[in-house]
């Protein structure tokens, strides 16, 4: 299958300070020297916002892209759209692109809503006939019939946003790029633009997708990239990208407390049978059971606790901590060790992240962490929130 975007060993260098990458931010650039007379600063370093990164994606497929603010990954959308081009490597891009990128950014404030419809559409390379066509579809998505005659400028960012996105989800792209669209306007927006990219990718369009919502890009993303200072550090399975994100954001460097006498190795689900299970998607309510490896490396005493904590995504709020005395779990004094840990989901549907974790009990605070493992939990009738309360109704006959 041919892919739809090849990004072949792209690099794309900027200078810190200036801003001429397009005749726009020349001419802008130019003039703010001109006005205040500015020299030329000596700090002008040059950096790699993207560095020898590759990749394809194939029709009604979604690449997602991850990684802290900096990272390149507006970069790399800039990149795909035809508004940057790389200074080293080859970008193509088959068809016509949708770029979901500042939406609204390119609306004239003077113009009516339907004005701006028409001029998007227009700029995306639709005749007027389809825009008249779809104008109605568009318009009712963003919900914003009321004041489709009203200059743009006296809408609400969200207004501006929904439309927006209306408009470029709306004109049939071969090429979609996304960049942190699913957290457009209310949740019940949020929830019909995802249907929306979920849409195109059953009609077959490629998919390139930025966003902070782990959930989304672990549920979406048939893939995912993991970028650091312009680099990708991590390309593999979404799920598995979003744990090697969360990993490597939030676990602290170790000794506050001095060496940790316990190193944490892995953690899976096991089966009744205590046997290795990739199952990742689980009831509410239901139980499974964690077996949680490691080393004894030193003198344990009565100082830690071992267990294993629970994070909600994509927001990582902790939910939950589940510890027993590392004294009291029959550990060997020094070499490899394998406790299980039996847990119920009383949780309700979302994406969850498990970790192994060492507690400092003298300072209550985390003395070291193992490697974190990603499960589901899927909607159930009768299960709505973030808890799973097992519920049981019974009528009261008089």
């Amino acid at each position: 299958m041919t892919p739809g975007i090849r990004f072949v060993d792209v690099s794309k260098q900027f200078r810190r300070g200036r801003r001429s990458d397009s005749l726009r931010d020349a001419a802008a650039s130019l003039a703010g020297r001109l006005l205040r007379r500015e020299k030329h600063r000596r700090d002008d370093a040059a950096f790699w916002a993207v560095r020898n990164l590759s990749f394809n994606v194939e029709p009604g497929r979604v690449l997602g892209f991850i990684g802290p603010n900096g990272a390149g990954k507006s970069t790399v959308l800039r990149l795909l759209s035809g508004l940057l081009t790389p200074d080293k490597g080859r970008v193509e891009v088959s068809g016509r692109i949708g770029a979901l990128i500042e939406l609204a950014a390119g609306f004239h404030p003077d113009l009516t809503g339907r004005e701006n419809v028409y001029l998007q559409g227009a700029i995306m390379g639709l005749r007027r006939a389809d825009i008249r066509r779809r104008f109605d579809e568009i318009v009712g998505f963003a919900q914003v019939e009321a004041f489709i005659d009203t200059p743009v400028k006296h809408y609400s960012s969200g207004m501006n946003a929904r439309l927006g996105f209306s408009i470029a989800a709306h004109c049939e792209p071969d090429v979609l790029i996304v960049d942190e669209v699913l957290a457009v306007g209310d949740r019940a927006f949020q929830a019909r633009a995802y249907g929306k990219l979920e849409s195109e990718v059953r009609r077959g369009v490629p998919v390139v997708v930025v966003s902070h919502q782990l959930d989304r890009i672990a549920a979406l993303c048939d893939r995912a990239i993991l970028l650091s200072n312009g680099s990708a550090v991590f390309d593999g399975s979404a799920r598995e990208c979003v744990a090697a994100y969360i990993d490597g954001v939030h676990l602290s460097a170790p000794g506050e407390h001095g060496p940790c006498p316990i190193a944490l190795t892995g953690l899976q689900l096991i089966d009744d049978d205590g046997r290795a299970t990739g199952k990742q998607t689980h009831a509410p309510g239901s139980r499974l059971t964690l077996r949680l490896s490691g080393m004894v490396s030193g003198e344990i005493g009565e100082l830690p606790l071992l267990g294993v904590r629970l994070w909600g995504l994509p927001d990582e709020s902790r939910l939950g901590s589940v510890y027993r005395p590392a004294g009291a779990l029959d550990l060997p004094s020094s070499g490899a060790f394998q406790i299980d840990v039996a847990l119920a989901l009383n949780l309700g549907p979302g994406v969850y992240r498990l970790q192994g974790a060492v507690w400092h009990e003298p300072s209550r605070t985390e003395w070291a962490a193992g490697e974190p493992l990603l499960i589901e939990v899927s909607p159930q009738a009768g299960s709505f929130g973030g808890m799973f309360l097992e519920p049981e109704f019974r009528t009261v006959r008089r």
